[in-house]
Protein backbone atom coordinates (compact mmCIF):
# COMPACT_ATOMS: atom_id res chain seq x y z
CA UNK A 1 0.00 0.00 0.00
CA UNK A 2 1.67 3.19 -1.25
CA UNK A 3 2.09 6.36 1.49
CA UNK A 4 -0.81 8.77 1.64
CA UNK A 5 0.30 12.16 -0.84
CA UNK A 6 0.85 15.68 0.33
CA UNK A 7 -2.74 16.23 -0.74
CA UNK A 8 -3.77 13.68 1.53
CA UNK A 9 -1.87 14.94 4.66
CA UNK A 10 -2.46 18.22 4.06
CA UNK A 11 -6.01 17.59 4.37
CA UNK A 12 -5.44 15.88 7.23
CA UNK A 13 -3.58 18.22 8.80
CA UNK A 14 -5.93 21.42 7.72
CA UNK A 15 -8.60 18.90 9.44
CA UNK A 16 -6.46 19.11 12.89
CA UNK A 17 -6.45 22.51 12.68
CA UNK A 18 -10.17 23.01 12.29
CA UNK A 19 -10.56 21.10 15.91
CA UNK A 20 -7.54 23.05 17.45
CA UNK A 21 -9.25 26.77 16.33
CA UNK A 22 -13.06 25.27 17.75
CA UNK A 23 -11.29 24.73 20.78
CA UNK A 24 -9.49 27.91 21.22
CA UNK A 25 -12.65 29.65 20.82
CA UNK A 26 -12.64 30.07 16.93
CA UNK A 27 -9.20 31.71 16.92
CA UNK A 28 -5.42 30.05 16.79
CA UNK A 29 -2.32 32.51 17.37
CA UNK A 30 0.27 32.22 14.45
CA UNK A 31 2.77 30.58 16.74
CA UNK A 32 0.57 27.47 18.02
CA UNK A 33 -0.62 27.26 13.76
CA UNK A 34 2.93 27.17 12.98
CA UNK A 35 3.65 24.79 15.21
CA UNK A 36 1.11 22.46 13.85
CA UNK A 37 1.83 22.65 10.46
CA UNK A 38 5.42 22.07 10.85
CA UNK A 39 5.98 19.73 13.50
CA UNK A 40 2.39 17.80 13.94
CA UNK A 41 3.16 14.09 14.20
CA UNK A 42 2.56 12.27 10.58
CA UNK A 43 1.45 15.26 9.20
CA UNK A 44 3.73 18.38 9.61
CA UNK A 45 6.07 19.47 7.14
CA UNK A 46 9.39 18.61 9.16
CA UNK A 47 7.62 14.83 10.21
CA UNK A 48 5.89 13.54 7.36
CA UNK A 49 8.75 11.74 5.24
CA UNK A 50 8.84 13.56 2.27
CA UNK A 51 12.67 14.95 1.15
CA UNK A 52 13.26 18.93 2.25
CA UNK A 53 17.09 19.04 2.06
CA UNK A 54 18.69 19.03 -1.09
CA UNK A 55 20.26 21.10 -4.04
CA UNK A 56 17.34 19.91 -6.73
CA UNK A 57 13.80 21.52 -7.08
CA UNK A 58 10.84 19.02 -7.81
CA UNK A 59 10.48 17.85 -11.20
CA UNK A 60 7.61 17.35 -12.97
CA UNK A 61 4.12 15.30 -11.78
CA UNK A 62 5.97 14.50 -8.58
CA UNK A 63 5.26 17.59 -6.78
CA UNK A 64 7.51 18.48 -3.85
CA UNK A 65 7.93 14.92 -2.90
CA UNK A 66 9.88 14.15 -5.86
CA UNK A 67 12.79 16.84 -4.93
CA UNK A 68 13.75 18.89 -2.22
CA UNK A 69 12.37 22.20 -1.40
CA UNK A 70 15.43 24.43 -0.04
CA UNK A 71 19.02 23.95 0.38
CA UNK A 72 21.01 24.66 3.21
CA UNK A 73 25.03 25.42 3.53
CA UNK A 74 26.30 22.25 4.20
CA UNK A 75 23.98 20.29 1.07
CA UNK A 76 25.88 23.38 -0.91
CA UNK A 77 29.31 22.87 -0.28
CA UNK A 78 30.93 20.51 2.35
CA UNK A 79 33.75 23.38 2.63
CA UNK A 80 30.64 24.80 5.05
CA UNK A 81 31.43 22.48 7.97
CA UNK A 82 35.04 22.17 7.83
CA UNK A 83 35.72 25.93 8.11
CA UNK A 84 32.93 25.63 10.78
CA UNK A 85 35.10 23.02 12.52
CA UNK A 86 38.08 25.13 12.74
CA UNK A 87 35.92 26.94 15.17
CA UNK A 88 34.24 23.66 16.82
CA UNK A 89 37.66 22.59 17.17
CA UNK A 90 39.30 25.78 18.73
CA UNK A 91 36.15 25.90 21.00
CA UNK A 92 36.37 22.52 22.34
CA UNK A 93 40.02 23.46 23.44
CA UNK A 94 39.12 26.74 24.87
CA UNK A 95 36.55 25.18 27.27
CA UNK A 96 38.08 21.50 27.77
CA UNK A 97 35.28 19.08 26.50
CA UNK A 98 34.90 16.76 24.23
CA UNK A 99 31.35 16.43 22.56
CA UNK A 100 29.57 18.45 20.06
CA UNK A 101 25.66 19.05 20.59
CA UNK A 102 23.69 19.84 17.17
CA UNK A 103 20.17 21.00 17.54
CA UNK A 104 18.39 20.03 14.52
CA UNK A 105 20.42 18.17 12.47
CA UNK A 106 18.40 18.41 9.18
CA UNK A 107 19.85 15.72 6.47
CA UNK A 108 22.92 14.79 8.70
CA UNK A 109 25.46 16.77 6.18
CA UNK A 110 26.57 19.16 8.73
CA UNK A 111 27.20 16.46 10.87
CA UNK A 112 29.25 13.98 8.59
CA UNK A 113 31.31 17.09 7.85
CA UNK A 114 32.25 17.93 11.78
CA UNK A 115 32.79 14.87 12.50
CA UNK A 116 35.26 14.33 9.34
CA UNK A 117 37.14 16.94 10.24
CA UNK A 118 37.01 17.21 14.07
CA UNK A 119 38.09 13.63 14.28
CA UNK A 120 39.54 12.29 17.34
CA UNK A 121 39.09 15.93 18.95
CA UNK A 122 34.76 14.84 19.23
CA UNK A 123 34.66 11.58 21.63
CA UNK A 124 30.65 12.20 21.56
CA UNK A 125 28.31 13.96 19.27
CA UNK A 126 24.95 14.16 19.99
CA UNK A 127 21.92 15.13 17.68
CA UNK A 128 18.79 16.33 19.03
CA UNK A 129 15.84 16.27 16.62
CA UNK A 130 12.25 16.15 16.93
CA UNK A 131 11.77 14.26 13.83
CA UNK A 132 11.81 10.97 14.05
CA UNK A 133 12.30 10.35 10.01
CA UNK A 134 15.03 13.18 10.10
CA UNK A 135 16.68 10.88 12.78
CA UNK A 136 16.30 7.47 10.65
CA UNK A 137 18.30 9.61 7.79
CA UNK A 138 20.97 11.11 9.91
CA UNK A 139 21.46 7.46 11.21
CA UNK A 140 22.22 6.27 8.18
CA UNK A 141 24.57 9.03 6.69
CA UNK A 142 26.57 8.88 9.74
CA UNK A 143 26.46 4.64 10.70
CA UNK A 144 30.44 5.40 9.94
CA UNK A 145 30.66 7.34 13.16
CA UNK A 146 29.22 4.51 15.38
CA UNK A 147 29.27 4.35 18.38
CA UNK A 148 30.16 8.07 18.68
CA UNK A 149 27.05 9.54 17.77
CA UNK A 150 23.52 9.75 19.99
CA UNK A 151 20.41 10.77 19.40
CA UNK A 152 18.00 12.51 21.70
CA UNK A 153 14.07 13.95 21.17
CA UNK A 154 14.45 16.57 24.07
CA UNK A 155 16.97 18.29 26.09
CA UNK A 156 19.54 16.76 28.20
CA UNK A 157 19.27 17.81 31.88
CA UNK A 158 23.33 19.31 31.65
CA UNK A 159 25.52 20.11 28.78
CA UNK A 160 28.96 20.44 28.80
CA UNK A 161 29.81 20.37 25.22
CA UNK A 162 30.33 22.58 22.19
CA UNK A 163 26.44 23.39 20.79
CA UNK A 164 26.01 24.16 16.70
CA UNK A 165 22.81 25.28 15.45
CA UNK A 166 22.25 25.48 11.65
CA UNK A 167 19.04 27.04 10.42
CA UNK A 168 17.11 26.09 13.35
CA UNK A 169 15.84 29.16 15.09
CA UNK A 170 14.10 30.15 12.03
CA UNK A 171 12.55 27.54 12.05
CA UNK A 172 11.03 28.11 15.49
CA UNK A 173 7.22 29.18 15.39
CA UNK A 174 6.80 32.97 15.92
CA UNK A 175 4.24 35.37 17.38
CA UNK A 176 2.63 37.86 14.26
CA UNK A 177 1.64 41.74 14.99
CA UNK A 178 -0.01 44.16 12.79
CA UNK A 179 0.04 47.49 13.97
CA UNK A 180 -3.59 49.14 11.99
CA UNK A 181 -1.54 52.85 12.71
CA UNK A 182 -3.42 53.22 15.96
CA UNK A 183 -2.89 50.02 18.47
CA UNK A 184 -1.29 46.62 17.88
CA UNK A 185 -3.22 43.38 17.15
CA UNK A 186 -2.03 39.97 17.24
CA UNK A 187 -2.54 38.05 14.21
CA UNK A 188 -3.65 34.73 13.91
CA UNK A 189 -6.04 32.01 12.28
CA UNK A 190 -9.77 31.32 11.95
CA UNK A 191 -12.32 29.87 9.96
CA UNK A 192 -14.41 31.54 7.08
CA UNK A 193 -16.63 28.79 5.59
CA UNK A 194 -14.49 26.08 6.72
CA UNK A 195 -11.69 27.82 4.83
CA UNK A 196 -8.26 28.99 7.20
CA UNK A 197 -8.09 32.96 7.07
CA UNK A 198 -6.26 35.40 9.15
CA UNK A 199 -7.48 37.17 12.20
CA UNK A 200 -6.34 39.59 14.78
CA UNK A 201 -7.59 40.61 17.92
CA UNK A 202 -6.41 43.21 20.58
CA UNK A 203 -2.96 42.42 22.40
CA UNK A 204 -0.80 43.93 24.88
CA UNK A 205 2.13 42.13 23.13
CA UNK A 206 4.84 44.82 21.17
CA UNK A 207 7.69 45.08 19.06
CA UNK A 208 10.86 45.22 21.05
CA UNK A 209 11.90 49.19 21.10
CA UNK A 210 10.63 51.98 19.54
CA UNK A 211 11.44 51.97 15.53
CA UNK A 212 8.00 54.35 13.88
CA UNK A 213 6.39 51.62 12.83
CA UNK A 214 3.35 52.76 9.86
CA UNK A 215 -0.12 52.00 9.66
CA UNK A 216 -0.53 48.12 7.82
CA UNK A 217 2.60 46.90 9.44
CA UNK A 218 2.92 43.30 9.98
CA UNK A 219 6.06 41.74 11.71
CA UNK A 220 6.88 38.86 14.15
CA UNK A 221 8.11 38.36 17.63
CA UNK A 222 9.99 35.38 18.60
CA UNK A 223 9.32 34.34 21.98
CA UNK A 224 10.21 30.48 21.80
CA UNK A 225 13.20 31.12 19.98
CA UNK A 226 14.38 33.56 22.99
CA UNK A 227 12.83 30.62 25.24
CA UNK A 228 15.20 28.38 23.46
CA UNK A 229 18.91 30.01 24.04
CA UNK A 230 17.50 31.04 27.94
CA UNK A 231 16.99 27.05 28.31
CA UNK A 232 20.73 26.35 26.70
CA UNK A 233 22.08 28.96 28.92
CA UNK A 234 20.53 27.44 31.99
CA UNK A 235 21.70 23.82 31.05
CA UNK A 236 25.31 24.48 29.52
CA UNK A 237 27.58 24.39 32.54
CA UNK A 238 30.67 24.04 30.27
CA UNK A 239 31.02 25.02 26.68
CA UNK A 240 30.13 27.08 23.73
CA UNK A 241 27.35 27.63 21.27
CA UNK A 242 27.25 28.70 17.71
CA UNK A 243 24.14 29.64 15.77
CA UNK A 244 24.21 30.24 11.91
CA UNK A 245 20.64 31.76 10.39
CA UNK A 246 19.68 34.26 8.19
CA UNK A 247 18.56 37.27 10.20
CA UNK A 248 19.18 40.97 11.16
CA UNK A 249 19.98 43.05 14.32
CA UNK A 250 16.85 44.85 15.98
CA UNK A 251 17.68 48.33 14.52
CA UNK A 252 17.34 46.38 10.94
CA UNK A 253 14.52 43.64 11.40
CA UNK A 254 12.21 46.33 12.73
CA UNK A 255 12.73 49.06 9.87
CA UNK A 256 9.77 50.91 9.80
CA UNK A 257 10.33 50.24 5.72
CA UNK A 258 9.98 46.22 6.70
CA UNK A 259 6.23 46.72 6.50
CA UNK A 260 5.34 43.13 5.70
CA UNK A 261 8.06 41.12 8.31
CA UNK A 262 9.82 38.97 7.26
CA UNK A 263 7.72 35.38 6.89
CA UNK A 264 8.20 33.01 3.81
CA UNK A 265 7.44 29.60 2.83
CA UNK A 266 9.40 27.80 0.55
CA UNK A 267 8.88 24.57 -1.75
CA UNK A 268 10.25 23.42 -4.61
CA UNK A 269 13.32 25.97 -4.33
CA UNK A 270 10.83 28.63 -4.24
CA UNK A 271 8.71 31.22 -2.03
CA UNK A 272 5.65 32.57 -1.26
CA UNK A 273 4.02 34.46 1.48
CA UNK A 274 0.82 32.39 2.03
CA UNK A 275 1.49 29.79 5.38
CA UNK A 276 -2.35 29.34 5.32
CA UNK A 277 -2.49 27.36 1.77
CA UNK A 278 -1.33 23.91 1.13
CA UNK A 279 -0.56 23.77 5.31
CA UNK A 280 2.29 20.94 6.02
CA UNK A 281 3.75 20.83 2.07
CA UNK A 282 5.77 23.88 2.77
CA UNK A 283 8.56 24.99 4.97
CA UNK A 284 7.63 28.06 7.10
CA UNK A 285 10.51 30.71 8.37
CA UNK A 286 10.70 33.73 10.13
CA UNK A 287 14.15 35.64 9.96
CA UNK A 288 16.47 35.74 13.46
CA UNK A 289 16.25 38.77 15.30
CA UNK A 290 19.96 38.19 16.30
CA UNK A 291 19.96 41.27 19.02
CA UNK A 292 17.14 39.36 21.21
CA UNK A 293 18.74 36.16 20.97
CA UNK A 294 22.24 37.69 22.16
CA UNK A 295 20.04 39.69 24.90
CA UNK A 296 18.16 36.61 26.18
CA UNK A 297 21.30 34.34 26.19
CA UNK A 298 23.54 37.53 27.82
CA UNK A 299 20.28 37.72 30.36
CA UNK A 300 20.37 34.30 31.19
CA UNK A 301 24.42 33.60 32.17
CA UNK A 302 25.86 33.19 28.47
CA UNK A 303 28.87 35.61 27.56
CA UNK A 304 28.37 36.77 23.70
CA UNK A 305 31.79 35.50 21.77
CA UNK A 306 31.35 37.62 18.11
CA UNK A 307 28.50 38.74 16.19
CA UNK A 308 29.33 38.36 12.30
CA UNK A 309 28.19 37.84 8.52
CA UNK A 310 28.38 34.27 7.72
CA UNK A 311 31.21 35.08 4.85
CA UNK A 312 33.08 36.84 7.34
CA UNK A 313 32.88 33.82 9.57
CA UNK A 314 34.42 31.24 7.09
CA UNK A 315 36.83 33.47 5.82
CA UNK A 316 37.97 34.19 9.15
CA UNK A 317 37.95 30.19 9.38
CA UNK A 318 40.14 29.49 6.60
CA UNK A 319 37.39 28.76 3.41
CA UNK A 320 40.16 30.36 0.95
CA UNK A 321 42.95 28.09 2.30
CA UNK A 322 40.88 24.91 2.39
CA UNK A 323 40.01 25.65 -1.21
CA UNK A 324 43.34 25.34 -2.53
CA UNK A 325 43.58 22.72 -4.87
CA UNK A 326 39.55 22.23 -4.89
CA UNK A 327 38.15 22.08 -8.88
CA UNK A 328 36.33 24.56 -10.23
CA UNK A 329 33.10 23.11 -9.51
CA UNK A 330 33.35 22.65 -5.69
CA UNK A 331 35.37 26.62 -5.49
CA UNK A 332 31.71 27.70 -7.58
CA UNK A 333 29.60 26.29 -4.88
CA UNK A 334 31.68 27.40 -2.07
CA UNK A 335 31.62 30.80 -3.32
CA UNK A 336 27.95 30.65 -2.45
CA UNK A 337 28.65 30.62 0.66
CA UNK A 338 30.37 33.96 0.68
CA UNK A 339 28.70 35.76 -1.62
CA UNK A 340 26.26 39.08 -0.36
CA UNK A 341 23.51 38.34 -3.07
CA UNK A 342 23.91 34.27 -1.89
CA UNK A 343 24.31 33.34 1.79
CA UNK A 344 27.25 35.68 2.54
CA UNK A 345 25.73 38.42 3.83
CA UNK A 346 21.87 37.54 5.05
CA UNK A 347 23.19 34.71 6.84
CA UNK A 348 24.99 35.51 10.30
CA UNK A 349 26.89 33.67 13.08
CA UNK A 350 26.32 34.55 16.50
CA UNK A 351 28.58 32.83 19.24
CA UNK A 352 28.45 32.46 23.22
CA UNK A 353 30.21 30.72 25.74
CA UNK A 354 29.95 29.78 29.41
CA UNK A 355 31.98 27.97 32.23
CA UNK A 356 34.33 28.52 34.87
CA UNK A 357 37.13 30.09 34.00
CA UNK A 358 36.46 30.12 30.38
CA UNK A 359 36.01 33.90 29.28
CA UNK A 360 34.68 35.34 26.15
CA UNK A 361 38.41 36.70 25.56
CA UNK A 362 39.84 33.10 24.18
CA UNK A 363 40.21 34.89 20.61
CA UNK A 364 37.45 32.51 18.38
CA UNK A 365 38.60 32.98 15.15
CA UNK A 366 35.22 32.92 13.49
CA UNK A 367 35.08 36.48 14.96
CA UNK A 368 38.87 37.73 14.35
CA UNK A 369 37.96 40.22 11.96
CA UNK A 370 34.57 41.92 11.33
CA UNK A 371 32.84 41.66 14.61
CA UNK A 372 29.40 43.13 14.60
CA UNK A 373 28.92 42.53 18.08
CA UNK A 374 28.33 46.47 18.36
CA UNK A 375 25.48 46.43 16.35
CA UNK A 376 23.05 44.30 17.82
Amino acid sequence: MSAPGAESLSACLTERLRTAIAAEGGWLGFDRFMAEALYAPGLGYYTRGTPVFGAMPALGAGGAEAGSDFVTAPELSPHFGRALARQLGQALQATGTHEVLEFGAGSGALAEQLLDSLGAHVQRYTIVDVSGTLQARQAERLARFAPRVQWLSAWPDTIEAVVVGNEVLDAMPVQLLHFDGRQWQERGVALEDGTLAWADRPTALRPPGEHGFVPGTVTEIHPQAEAFIRSLAERLQRGAAFFIDYGFPEAEYYHPQRTGGTLMCHRAHRSDAEPLLDVGSKDITAHVNFSAIALAGQDAGLQVLGYTSQARFLLNCGLLELLQGADIRAKAMAQKLITEHEMGELFKVLGFVKGPDVGADFGAIGFAAGDRSHTL
